[in-house]
């Protein structure tokens, strides 16, 4: 390592995102199968009741015309629901980490870099990935993910609400680990299972380069009942909905027909995105500053920003990702600035800095 420190970063700088990842599906399991049984997402119209906070405005209000007085709140939505001889609920997808040599994807000058700059940045950035791939902490860092992997963060709402979830790894077409999500922490990395260890150890494999890494994840969840229970697949951002469309569900396919009688349509097969399962894979940064003051990890994100704080838990100077990048030289990859910045890495995205 060397003491160089970059003033700034070029005009053009990005890193791929390091994991390959699907989305994950929903199935139905009916007497021990579940592949031919999908579920899928119905859109249809609702009755409901006008819930308006009267003292609010159209800003804060949970219907945008707070003043109107009707009781009655006609809408259409999409809503997914279990077979009503489901015994459970199955959820899979895959994931394979690239190799960590090849996260770098652009690096060029803007107008005011110099040639000498760019490839000084380039060695300090190549040097630090070297140094990662042999490191402890890209070892805990698998092993976070693999964290999130075992206790199935990545079920979101599905998890809160379930009785039991078991979590099923696959390897190369062989089992690799089974584990019961329910009772692996979702706040703290410590104590791994040995099934947490073997699963981290074939994410730092697909790291180190081997592009047979992959891992093939199920999830079986039961909800303590039986029949046509709701269950939550990504929701679909609209920015102009139209006037009584509550929400839209994610789901794979095409859409089909209305019934005429009815209205109800049947939207396509659900499933969670695979940016909500990389968000919640990547839930691992506990080395924030805030961290023993917020006491929960918080995704990757080269700010810290975070939702459900409403705050940049890294928008300061030498402990954003951004920082960081122009002091890789000094960082021990093992050091938790330096696990940071792995991950960070791992996540990708664009680190342009324009010229000042």
């Amino acid at each position: 390592m060397t003491d160089t420190v970059f003033k700034k970063l070029p005009g053009v700088l990005s890193f791929q995102r390091g994991i390959v990842i699907s989305d994950a599906p929903f199935y139905n399991e009916i007497g021990g199968q579940f592949e031919q049984y999908l579920v899928y997402v119905i859109r249809h119209g609702i009755r409901g009741t006008q819930n308006i906070n009267k003292s609010g405005n159209g800003e804060t209000a949970v219907a945008a015309e707070a003043k109107r007085q009707e009781i009655s709140n006609i809408q259409t939505t999409d809503s997914a629901k279990l077979a009503p001889d489901a015994d459970a609920l199955i959820v899979r997808f895959s994931l394979r980490f690239l190799d960590f040599s090849k996260a770098l994807f652009a690096c060029a000058p803007g107008a005011k870099d110099t040639e000498a700059e760019i490839a000084a940045l380039r060695q300090s950035i190549d040097g630090f990935i070297d140094r990662a791939k042999t490191s402890d902490g890209i070892l805990e860092v698998a092993r976070r993910y693999a964290r999130n992997i075992a206790n199935a963060r990545w079920l979101w709402r599905n998890r809160l609400i379930a009785r039991t979830v078991t979590v099923t790894v696959n390897h190369d077409g062989k089992h690799l680990a089974t584990i019961d999500a329910l009772r692996v922490p979702l706040g703290r990395f410590d104590d791994y299972l040995e099934d947490e260890k073997n699963v981290a150890h074939v994410i730092v494999e697909g790291l180190r380069g081997d592009v047979t890494a992959t891992l093939d994840i199920l999830a079986r969840v039961e909800f303590g009942g039986k029949g046509a229970i709701e269950v939550f697949p990504s929701q679909n951002y609209i920015e102009d909905k139209p006037r009584g469309f509550a929400r839209s569900l994610y789901c794979l396919g095409a859409p089909e027909r209305a019934d005429k009688t009815t209205g109800i349509r049947r939207m396509g097969h659900a499933a969670l995105r695979d940016q909500k399962i990389s968000n919640a894979l990547r839930t691992i940064d506990t080395w924030y500053p805030d961290f023993p003051t917020f006491g929960r990890p918080i995704p990757v994100e080269p700010n810290g920003a975070n939702l459900e704080a409403q705050t940049f838990f890294r928008d300061a100077k030498k402990i954003s990702a951004f920082d960081m990048v122009k002091r890789l030289n000094q960082l021990d990859p093992s050091s938790p600035d330096g696990m940071f910045a792995i991950a960070s890495l791992i996540r990708g995205g664009v680190f342009s800095e324009s010229g000042k």
